[in-house]
């Protein structure tokens, strides 16, 4: 089982940038592929992005496509998501998340993400 931990999140002006991290240990980062989610109060959890294991495939929620960017460091064993231009509506718990083309079987504990207007 993968070991997940969120780090990067804070509060931030609308407009503003932030760069989350997820550090992973506990098995082979680099077979895996990674994601990152989020979920708002009252909310269910959305997917954000997704990063393939190689790094060379990347895809975005349309709500985000532009303005955040998903990368990975498989020599560091970590993922992250790097997020301009932020407006309130990104407010939300942000979630790692470790798997295959079959899902996601490990998450972080999340750190949160707080835009100002």
């Amino acid at each position: 089982q993968v070991q997940l931990v969120e780090s990067g999140g804070g509060l931030v002006q609308a407009g503003g940038s932030l760069r989350l991290s997820c550090a992973a240990s506990g098995r082979t980062f680099s077979a895996y592929h990674m994601g990152w989610f989020r979920q708002a109060p009252g909310k269910e959890r959305e997917f954000v992005a997704r990063i393939i294991w190689s790094g060379g495939s990347t895809y975005y929620a349309d709500s985000v496509k532009g303005r955040f960017t998903i990368s990975r460091d498989n020599a560091k064993n970590t993922m992250y998501l790097q997020m301009n231009s932020l407006k309130p509506e990104d407010t939300a718990v942000y979630y790692c998340g470790s798997g295959s083309r079959s899902g996601y079987d490990s998450w972080g504990q999340g750190t949160q993400v707080t835009v100002s207007s």
